[in-house]
């Protein structure tokens, strides 16, 4: 009887159910790609400041080819949030304060994904993804916001904050009573205790370290041996960031969450130099398509499922996160989702190898501005905002620094590239704000058209608006030609030299002039 009663329990609770996993991403901001103690190439002055995030990667996967897709904060934040190009929607630059505009209303976040399968769903920090009450996290799928809605503000108290700058509790502003940092770190441990007995996902979006460089005093006595002030204010914005990660990692510990939480540690973009970050070994910084503007330091911990201190050196972009946590809390994605991203339960669990090939793309500033372009081993760049920009290629596996320019000696491979890049941008949306979109006034995402014109598209515009003023010119002419056969006012007209000819090239492929 007792065997029967055993068999019966087996067969009622089988051992392999399990709750479904929490999410958590920790999310810092401008950080350098050397600022972290788990990344290879750490700078001398920063290491030991980062033990707590380290041992995400330590006790996980630590991604050495991780992108953002966009070199700039809210860019980054609406294609990890929705998992899509967010340049097919519009959202190509940086959010500017006081814009009423936003997100557009038509996509939907992971959040609101995830909430619909149970999750309840938080998001702490900063916002950047648009300032109106309709574009407010919680109508975006965020049960619970307490954050700032503009991309930055003060570390420390403010005496009259600003609507954006003030941190608010689901739309009700709330008293400046301490730093900011321990303030997000605090209420994302908050969110932790109030919902440990039912499934969660966290976005953690701190403000840290991106300026102001209002590092604590506490933290500025223990950087002693860093000499230059701005460095030294930068990083202790990044201490700060880093005993917060540990409350957050020492919230989920005790209270028994750990081991069915998925957590996520990256940056948003590229750090800004200028403001004492340091992306080494790589070039460029945020705002730029160059490596030291889009990779990030990424770092994934899932106790049980990802062997400890693994190195995934396959290219992910943060299109991914989506897809993955869909997939871990046991659900498909849609295919009306049209999301660009993939699932990365399979690699990080180590039941396949390597993940399939793939390309990634990245643009800014619209049709007229930067782009680039990963496939395999290969990036190409292509400055054409800037004086006498031309595509620049680069093998990124012997060159990470892109260093040494190869357009020259492979013109077939930046062809190729350059194709792909053209049919990717054929797909896209003219930006609803800032450099390179349409400047009309109070527009509504309704009124624009989101039917990108193609290089070629504008290019055969330009030809035939060129031809068709020089077919005007002639026609005026011919008709003066005529008055004067008739006698009329011909002897001030002057008859000699050519007339109407349009002047320059106008045959060549804009794309691929070199």
């Amino acid at each position: 009887m007792k065997q029967l009663l055993s068999a019966l329990a087996v067969l009622t609770f089988p051992a392999t159910v399990q709750a479904k996993p929490n999410f958590v991403i920790l999310f810092s901001d401008d950080a350098g790609y050397a600022d972290f103690d788990f990344q290879p190439d750490v700078q001398e002055d920063m290491q030991g400041l980062t033990p707590h995030i380290a041992s995400i990667a330590s006790q996980g996967a630590r991604f050495s080819n991780a992108y953002m897709s966009a070199a700039v904060c809210s860019s980054s934040r609406a294609g990890l949030m929705t998992g899509r190009y967010q340049q097919r929607f519009g959202h190509e630059n940086n959010l500017t304060p006081n814009l009423q505009n936003g997100l557009p209303l038509s996509e939907t976040f992971g959040a609101e994904r995830l909430r619909q399968m149970g999750y309840q769903t938080g998001l702490i920090g900063k916002w950047h993804l648009g300032y109106p009450k309709k574009y407010h996290p919680n109508r975006r799928g965020f049960d619970w916001f307490y954050g700032l809605l503009r991309g930055s503000r003060r570390y420390f108290p403010y005496e009259k904050p600003d609507p954006q700058r003030v941190i608010q509790e689901n739309g009700k502003p709330t008293p400046e009573c301490s730093y900011v940092t321990d303030r997000i770190g605090d209420s994302a441990c908050r969110f932790i205790r109030e919902h440990k007995d039912e499934a969660f996902f966290l976005f953690v979006s701190f403000t840290a370290p991106h300026g102001p460089l209002e590092a604590k005093s506490e933290n500025l006595k223990q950087l002693g041996h860093i000499v230059d002030k701005r460095r030294r204010g930068y990083a202790g914005l990044v201490k700060s960031l880093d005993d917060n990660v540990g409350k957050i990692l020492k919230t989920l510990h005790d209270t028994g969450l750990s081991e069915n939480t998925l957590l996520v540690f990256t940056n948003d973009n590229g750090g800004p130099t200028s403001k004492g970050a340091n992306n080494f070994p790589l070039k460029g910084q945020k705002g730029e398509m160059w490596e030291g503007g889009i990779r990030v330091p990424l770092a994934i911990r899932w106790p049980g499922r990802i062997k400890p201190g693994i190195v995934v050196d396959d290219p992910i972009i943060s299109l991914d996160l989506l897809p993955t946590c869909i997939a871990a809390a046991g659900k498909e994605v849609e295919p009306e989702w049209q999301l660009d991203g993939i699932n990365l339960v399979p690699r990080i669990t180590e039941q396949i190898a390597k993940l399939p090939h793939r390309t990634f793309f990245w643009r800014q500033h619209g049709f007229t501005g930067q782009k680039a372009i990963r496939d395999g081993e290969w990036k190409l760049v292509w400055e054409r905002d800037s004086t006498n920009g031309q595509p620049e290629l680069y093998h990124l596996t012997e060159d990470t620094a892109e260093s040494k320019n190869l357009a020259a000696d492979h013109p077939e491979k930046v062809d190729a590239l350059l194709r792909k890049l053209e049919k990717w941008e054929s797909q896209l949306q003219i930006p609803l704000w800032g450099s390179g979109s349409i400047d009309t006034k109070d527009r509504e995402h309704k009124s624009i058209s989101t039917a990108p014109l193609s290089s070629w598209t504008r290019v055969r515009l330009i030809v035939l608006g060129t031809l068709l003023a020089g077919l005007f010119a002639l026609i005026c002419c011919f008709r003066k030609f005529r008055t004067c056969n008739r006698g009329t006012g011909c002897a001030n007209v002057r008859t000699s030299g050519s007339v109407g000819a349009p002047r320059g090239n106008t045959r060549g492929h804009p794309a691929r002039l070199r």
